[in-house]
């Protein structure tokens, strides 16, 4: 299986490659209590980047509001007109910043009062999206547990798409041609728009009563108003195209935010050696180097590594707390992968182009 280029990182941000080279696993204890995580917990703690950053992440949520306001108006004013599609666009990345905020409140990461937090959740994701915060809260913290583990990790888990060899070999039928081919049919496949509030609806089952009420509500209510927004302003057609073309880039933006943090990257073995906390965020994840406008695409998530170790850290401070992971890493010894958007997917991709390759 193809591995990301991990390089041990250097004496400088100038991307050299220390030429120390131990990346034994952390082995002496869980995160904070005299492993070799604790010391990057306390420079981080001492440096305050662990506290909460609720006013700018008011701001973020009145900002996106309004600007989802304003699509909409443009929407209803434009009326019965093919113009109208070209609001998917803006819509889509509009959709993408709500989820990166419902993603920052079931981390906690707005606010330490849980009702609030999801409360923020139930809005973001629920009412504005249609997804269920509750199932993605069950499904992202397993990630965050055990990133590219097969058996622990349901991001790699068998799906519409594999990640190991052994899972392609599995395949069957149309699933076995897909595997063959996936990495060039990856972002025609993202449909995670629609998978989303599928997925949602289908975990209601595992919800008590009165969280699955509230949830089944709210998520109804989406498709309630968008249902009426598109049909009271559009023809059927118009509104049918709008909503699969608005999912469609929802989805892409979503798959392009995501895959290049884990795909490619190390995958522990489930019947090795269980890695300690640093070793395991770390390895398994990838930093994507860029602008401000690099940050706000990836919604900040492109400090990967960062938000792995930190995931209660508010996203504006995790390119702060990047000198110090990476100075960190340095004095271990242990990789540090950082690379350009491009090269990301490029990585990405080939990884999963060697995992169809014994069907081929």
């Amino acid at each position: 299986m193809p591995q990301a280029t991990a390089t041990v990182a250097g004496s400088a941000d100038d991307g050299r490659a220390d030429p120390a080279g131990d990346s034994s696993p952390d082995r002496t204890g869980p995160p904070g209590s005299g492993s070799d995580f604790g010391p990057l917990l306390r420079a981080v703690k001492g440096q305050g980047l662990l506290d909460r950053r609720t006013g700018r992440y008011v701001l973020d949520i009145v900002a996106n509001t309004v600007a989802l306001g304003v699509v909409i108006t443009a929407l209803v004013s434009l009326g019965d007109t093919w113009w109208s599609l070209l609001l998917t666009l803006p819509l889509a990345l509009l959709w993408t910043r709500t989820a990166f905020l419902a993603h920052d409140a079931g981390h906690s990461q707005i606010t330490g009062d849980r009702r609030a937090s999801r409360l923020i959740g139930l809005i973001h994701a629920n009412l504005l999206l249609g997804m269920n915060e509750a199932w993605w809260n069950d499904k992202h913290v397993r990630h965050h547990a055990n990133p590219n583990h097969v058996d622990k990790d349901p991001d790699v888990g068998v799906g519409a798409l594999v990640w190991t060899q052994k899972q392609a070999i599995g395949r069957e039928g149309f699933a076995r041609r897909l595997a063959r081919n996936q990495a060039r049919l990856f972002f025609p496949m993202l449909l995670e728009g629609i998978a989303l509030k599928v997925y949602g609806f289908q975990f209601l089952r595992r919800q008590p009563v009165g969280e699955r009420v509230v949830s089944a509500l709210l998520m109804t209510g989406h498709i309630a108003l968008y249902a009426t927004l598109l049909l009271t302003t559009l023809s059927p057609g118009k509104a049918v195209l709008f909503a699969l073309l608005l999912h469609a880039l929802f989805g892409l933006h979503l798959g392009l935010a995501f895959a290049p943090n884990h795909k490619g990257m190390e995958m522990p073995d489930p019947d090795g050696e269980r890695w300690g906390h640093l070793q395991r965020q770390v390895l398994t994840s990838r930093n994507v180097r860029g602008s401000l406008l690099t940050d706000w695409f990836l919604g900040g998530l492109n400090y990967q590594i960062e938000h792995h170790l930190f995931p209660s850290m508010p996203r504006p401070h995790l390119r702060l707390a990047q000198p110090l992971v990476r100075a960190h890493c340095r004095s271990l010894g242990m990789p540090y992968t950082e690379t350009g958007l491009v090269e990301s997917y490029r990585q990405a991709l080939a990884h999963m182009h060697e995992v169809g390759a014994p069907l081929r």
